[in-house]
């Protein structure tokens, strides 16, 4: 993916104003012709000696004609920029190509281009060009990488050009940028499956109903190319022309991916902190079940989603998953912690329907949040949880009193209520993780434990 954008320097309207601009220009050499041209023709009045004011005038008009000359010239080239690519997983690099292009009639002299970038995104990138001929083009790029996620803006352009002389220097300012989203690490995930019981039945109904529904039995008039073997008799004769019954209508299976932004939730900053790693690991699992070919739902404590998404999510294995993504990414791009202090917001969204599975990664759970939690699971057909306690996760866990039995309190808790909960020590791999809950799940279906109805993964 590239994203490129080219801007022209805004001309000064006023004539006076760009007067001053280019005599502001004139470097320390161009100044010192002008005072010693004026010095010179000052003394050949005085002295009434005509050899030395043309002297005084050569060195007065020669820094004025290239302040004059480069000005007229800094309005005819023209720069344009490039990333490749626009969206980027943190720590890794993205490559920004720019292009000077000379529309005058005249070549420049020395050109030095800069552009702006974020702190965070790595040094300011500065190229020293020679001399464009009349019509040419010279093209430079440069690297960018962050290991923080977010969106970072680049530019505006500068371009300093100066005269063969190096009488004057001017500076033009580019009006446009471009923005690089860096969005989280996403890590490839196997193919498990989460199955189970639950409810009188099995896990073949669930993979029915996940990959195909029943025939919606309104017929519709006969198309060229429809199979005969669905012509509806019976409508037929009462229409007068030949009806068919629909094609079914496929149920795709559903996932809702929840994460929790808690700020009290989550311990430390930075790219190597809990709540990045959780956000990385939403990301994954986002990635991973549109892959698969579901309906893939982005939920947050605060009971709000990807903006642009349907009632059930973004479908996946369609034409559109790929766009689907890239809205999810750029959402996640960018989440910050939220003000809120607990989960009961997304718990009255999850409680309007039958979710499929749900996959949640949550942070530190009070009593009174593991309880919410608990309750999430009533309404969907698998569960998953991933909790970075403070007592898992912290730098020194045993700081924190208690912390690590209060933890495991938590873990119980939502596995008695039908969840695969699993606590992510720090600098786990989320690829392990997986693997361990399909583990947990069908050794829990296994020994005739209770869950929620499969889900395919």
């Amino acid at each position: 993916m590239t994203s490129g954008s080219t801007g022209q320097a805004e001309a000064e309207r006023d004539e006076k104003g760009g007067i001053r601009t280019a005599l502001a220009g004139l470097t320390t050499r161009g100044r010192s012709f002008l005072a010693a041209g004026v010095a010179a023709a000052v003394c050949a009045y005085v002295l009434g000696q005509s050899d030395l004011l043309r002297v005084g005038l050569l060195l007065s008009v020669l820094p004025l004609v290239c302040a004059t000359v480069l000005y007229r010239t800094r309005y005819r080239v023209s720069g344009s920029r490039r990333l490749s690519p626009a969206r980027v997983p943190a720590g890794s690099e993205a490559r920004v190509h720019l292009r000077m292009d000379n529309v005058s009639r005249l070549p420049t002299g020395l050109l030095m281009l800069q552009d702006r970038v974020p702190y965070v995104l790595g040094p300011r990138p500065r190229f020293v060009l020679d001399r464009v001929e009349p019509g040419g083009r010279r093209e430079v790029s440069y690297r960018v990488r962050s290991d923080l996620r977010g969106r970072y803006p680049l530019g505006p352009l500068q371009l300093r050009l100066s005269d063969p002389f190096g009488m004057c220097e001017l500076t033009r300012s580019f009006s446009t940028y471009d923005t690089l989203t860096v969005i989280p690490r996403v890590e490839p995930l196997p193919p498990v499956r989460f199955s189970g019981e639950a409810k009188g039945y099995g896990d073949g109904r669930q993979r029915s109903l996940a990959l195909a529904g029943e025939d919606d039995v309104i017929p519709r008039g006969y198309r060229y190319g429809d199979d005969l073997r669905r012509v509806h008799w019976r409508s037929t004769a009462r229409y007068g022309e030949l009806m068919v019954r629909r094609e079914e209508q496929p149920q795709r299976a559903r996932c809702t991916v929840l994460l929790d932004t808690r700020g009290p939730a989550f311990q430390g900053a930075g790219p190597d902190s809990a709540f990045e790693w959780a956000v990385s690991g939403t990301a994954s699992v986002l990635v991973h079940m549109l892959e698969r070919g579901f309906s893939v739902r982005l939920l947050t404590d605060t009971g709000s989603s990807v903006p642009g998404e349907g009632a059930d999510g973004f479908a996946g294995a369609s034409q559109e998953s790929a766009d689907a993504a890239g809205l999810m990414m750029d959402t996640l791009a960018v989440i910050d912690h939220s003000d809120g202090t607990g989960l009961s917001r997304a718990y009255d969204v999850l409680r309007g329907g039958n979710e499929g599975l749900l996959v949640a990664f949550f942070g530190d759970l009070d009593e009174e949040q593991a309880t919410v939690a608990a309750k999430m699971r009533q309404r969907s057909g698998g569960a998953v949880a991933f909790v970075l306690g403070s007592g898992t996760w912290g730098r020194e866990p045993t700081d924190v009193p208690g912390a690590l039995d209060r933890g495991e309190e938590r873990l119980r808790m939502l596995r008695e209520a039908g969840w695969t909960a699993l606590s992510v020590p720090r600098g786990a791999s989320l690829n392990d993780l997986w693997r361990q809950a399909d583990r947990a799940r069908t050794d829990a279906v296994a020994s005739g434990g209770v869950l929620g109805e499969g889900g395919v993964a």
